[in-house]
């Protein structure tokens, strides 16, 4: 699968990993299984690391369907979801372009992109410099 998901509950965070060739169907299984999880809570901070995406599926119609889910989970709790997009690479940012752009209409979702893991963390409120520091820490 090209995305898993690790729920961070001392910190309110979920850590997302993409992988490869990120297809679409992957997305819609890992997300059902987080909204399913026992930590899953709404307003959530996100941390979605790219940095090992070398493409994604482009298909649109399935990508805002994904989008649409999210944003219901998103909402549906007080106040705001921020999501942290990691992306060091040329293919992350394109993913991140389309990505992005689905959230521009709603106010419930803070959507922003980072090319640093330390810039990452910090908009996070994370007081790590790497995401493996994170990950361990948090274990």
């Amino acid at each position: 699968m090209s995305v898993s998901f690790r729920i961070l509950p001392s910190r309110g965070l979920v850590y997302v990993r993409y992988e490869g060739h990120v297809e679409l169907a992957s997305s819609f299984t890992a997300f059902g299984e987080y909204m399913h999880h026992p930590d899953f809570r709404p307003g959530q901070k996100q941390l979605v690391d790219l940095s090992r995406v070398t493409g994604f599926e482009r298909d649109y119609t399935k990508l805002f369907s994904l989008q649409a889910l999210k944003a219901e989970a998103f909402v549906t709790g007080a106040g705001q979801t921020l999501v942290v997009y990691y992306a060091p690479s040329e293919a992350a940012q394109r993913m991140c372009q389309l990505v992005t752009r689905s959230w521009a209409d709603l106010p419930s979702v803070i959507a922003l992109v980072q090319q640093e893991e330390a810039e990452v963390l910090a908009l996070l409120g994370q007081r790590e410099s790497s995401i493996a520091e994170l990950l361990e820490v948090a274990a």
